[in-house]
């Protein structure tokens, strides 16, 4: 009898528990749709397509369809072969890390330092334009940033280059967008001007989660501004911090924190500055669309997101051991 009550009592509560599941999921439908929603869009954007990589190893052509990426015949590693020996293969590599250590080393900062500023602004009115105005060029296609880029810019009719004839300062227009050397410095620019209030977003997310007791206490003890901001404030996002960084690290082939390297260099570049504007990324687009070596443009294409990977992993075990934070 009691082994048979206690089994009875078991029952009601399983089945309660199996009520009050599905009543909390029918209460948060709305939100599981949306979860599923992103899963689905990962699924058919993200995994689905990881089935082309075959076709790095592979003798595919376009004419063979879907079906050829699993029937072609096996090239194995001759298209990795063929770009590591490319004639064009340092140049790619040069430009493709200068243009991601550039903004690395000069545009990261500026985010952080554009957070914390607006942080420390008193009037709210003015804090919020700025932000507003500092995050929307964020919306804006890089198609029409570079007609911006163009209008101001231009040898022959841009608005930089007239102002600064008319005012004396130089004999003649200057070749900004033509000229191989004025290319990485207009690419970081541009870069930082478009990205740098969206991505302040999120150190600003962060230094909001910062307990204000720790700005009362640090005021009480007679710290300045300067030291809140030195022994509180960067202390308390240095966990978002290291995260893009590490991110930014690991995106180095493909652009860093801002901006991507890929749009620049294909709406920027020209014939006359390529020696500086091509890269990984339009080098593997021109072999795939132009030429129809989709097998090539894949081994190009597969080399950088192998490097990518490693360069996550190595900088989130290198940043977990000086710091204790990471990714994971």
């Amino acid at each position: 009898m009691p082994a048979q009550t206690a089994t009875n009592r078991e029952r009601p509560t399983a089945t309660t528990s199996a009520m009050r599941f599905r009543k909390r999921f029918r209460k948060q439908m709305a939100f599981h749709l949306f979860v599923l929603l992103g899963v689905a869009f990962m699924l058919v954007f993200n995994y689905t397509p990881m089935f082309g990589i075959l076709m790095a190893f592979k003798e595919y052509k376009i004419t063979s369809g879907v079906s050829g990426i699993f029937t072609s015949e096996w090239a194995g590693l001759r298209y990795f072969r063929e770009f590591v020996n490319d004639y064009n293969f340092p140049t790619l590599i040069r430009n493709t890390l200068a243009l991601s250590v550039l903004k690395l080393v000069f545009s990261f900062p500026v985010p952080i330092l554009l957070a914390i500023m607006l942080n420390e602004a008193r009037l709210v009115w003015f804090k919020r334009f700025v932000q507003t105005v500092s995050y929307l060029p964020h919306f804006i296609s890089w198609v029409v940033v570079t007609g911006v880029l163009f209008a101001f810019f231009s040898a022959n009719t841009g608005l930089v280059n007239q102002l600064l004839v008319d005012l004396g300062l130089i004999d003649e227009p200057l070749p900004i967008l033509t000229d191989p050397d004025y290319f990485w410095g207009l690419a970081v620019v541009s870069a930082v001007w478009k990205e740098a209030g969206w991505w302040a977003i999120i150190f600003l997310a962060s230094i909001a989660g910062i307990d204000p007791s720790l700005y009362e206490a640090a005021e009480m003890d007679g710290a300045g501004r300067l030291q809140r901001i030195r022994h509180v404030t960067l202390p308390g996002i240095k966990g978002a911090v290291i995260v893009v960084l590490i991110l930014s690290i690991g995106n180095i082939l493909g652009g860093g924190l801002v901006g991507s390297n890929f749009e620049q260099s294909f709406l920027l570049g020209n014939a006359l500055n390529s020696d500086k504007s091509q890269i990984v990324q339009t080098y593997a687009f021109n072999m795939g669309l132009a030429q129809g070596r989709f097998a090539f443009a894949a081994a190009i294409d597969l080399v950088q997101s192998v490097i990518s990977v490693a360069l996550i992993l190595i900088s989130n075990a290198v940043a977990r051991k000086v710091s204790g934070a990471g990714l994971y």
